[in-house]
């Protein structure tokens, strides 16, 4: 009876795992998965529908299901009136996520808080809206500020030629238009706490989907005024805040002393990685880590100047931080042996980002 009651509850998490990417067969993607019958995947359907977790829609033939809304919440705060980020997440916030894990718990916590206080702090925005959505399977909040716009702020106060170099500076960490009073850090993590993590800005929208440790960003078309940041994790995530931090720092005080750089936002559109401004794009303020992984994920070829520039150049100025390729193909190898005689090392094989993370500084 223990045994059937714990394959019951596998094909019912199966089901809502999966029901938002297949609404209209589920059933026959259940039934093949566990090789059960469609009518005993109705019986688990019907006491999902049941539960209020799924909701169906259409006739017979064209019958679809969706995850159910548990919470829909959305409430407009005038930002002046924000004494303290700590205080909307344990009024608010804190008690519509309901019996959640401590660390997805701890997981909100620090992202939601963060991202408040960027609103508050920098936006220079008069209203926040902050919604909150949570079903069976995730949870979602997303938070609306009418100010600036964050790449258009960083664009300005770092006197950057273009709002994609905002999210190229953002990926790599420690960016703050206000050193004296932040260290840089909170959109960083956050967005490597979260399964997903969007900022939508004016004519850029940037995402971090921690499952494919990558970035993308989008410049094509105009998204909307001010900063919306959308944070998205399942409920049952088994991972923590610790482990992130313990990814990227190090030593007794946890210095922020590593980074994954996505060696693709340093272009624009379908353009190759060429030239030694290119380069010097992609360079700057790494010198403030000691590891760098240079994420190639996306990259077909770089050039020999821009080869040069990052694995000679600066390697020669910079000799105690350790810049480690990741995901380069064969082109892309040849061009970094080729600026640092490393041939042997670069076939070696790859090797686990975790491994990457922990590599010491050259000395």
């Amino acid at each position: 009876m223990v045994t059937m009651r714990k394959r019951g509850a596998e094909i019912r998490q199966f089901i809502l795992e999966n029901v938002e990417q297949h609404p209209g067969d589920i059933v026959l993607l259940t039934a093949r998965t566990f090789e059960i019958s469609r009518q005993a995947v109705h019986r688990h359907l019907r006491s999902l529908l049941h539960e209020h977790a799924l909701r169906i829609c259409g006739t017979t033939r064209n019958r679809r299901y969706s995850l159910e809304p548990l919470v829909q919440w959305e409430q407009t705060y005038p930002l002046d009136t924000i004494n303290a980020e700590d205080r909307v997440w344990r009024q608010d916030i804190r008690p519509l996520l309901g019996a959640l894990p401590d660390n997805v718990l701890m997981i909100w916590h620090y992202g939601f808080t963060e991202m408040l206080n960027n609103a508050m702090e920098h936006s220079s925005g008069h209203h926040v809206s902050i919604q909150v959505t949570k079903t069976a399977v995730m949870t979602e909040i997303m938070l609306y500020d009418d100010g600036e716009g964050i790449f258009t702020k960083i664009r300005r106060e770092l006197g950057l030629e273009d709002e994609r170099h905002a999210v190229l500076e953002l990926a790599k960490g420690k960016l703050t238009t206000d050193p004296a009073h932040h260290t840089g850090e909170g959109i960083f993590f956050a967005s490597r706490m979260f399964e997903n993590f969007s900022i939508m800005s004016e004519h850029v929208f940037f995402t971090h989907r921690r499952e494919a440790a990558e970035d993308w960003i989008y410049g094509e078309q105009t998204y909307q005024d001010g900063t919306v940041i959308s944070m998205r994790v399942h409920n049952n995530a088994s991972h923590t805040t610790q482990e992130v931090f313990d990814a990227f720092t190090s030593g007794e005080e946890y210095g922020f002393t590593k980074t994954v750089v996505p060696v693709r936002l340093a272009r624009y559109g379908d353009e190759q990685l060429i030239s030694r401004s290119q380069a010097k794009r992609l360079l700057a303020r790494i010198d403030r880590f000691k590891v760098v992984v240079l994420d190639f994920e996306g990259v077909d070829m770089i050039g020999q100047a821009f080869a040069d520039e990052v694995f000679r150049v600066f390697q020669n100025d910079y000799p105690h931080i350790a810049l480690v390729p990741f995901h380069a193909n064969s082109l892309v190898h040849r061009m970094i042996s080729r600026a640092t005689n490393h041939e042997a090392e670069l076939r070696a094989g790859p090797r686990p980002l975790r491994d990457l993370l922990h590599r010491p500084p050259e000395t």
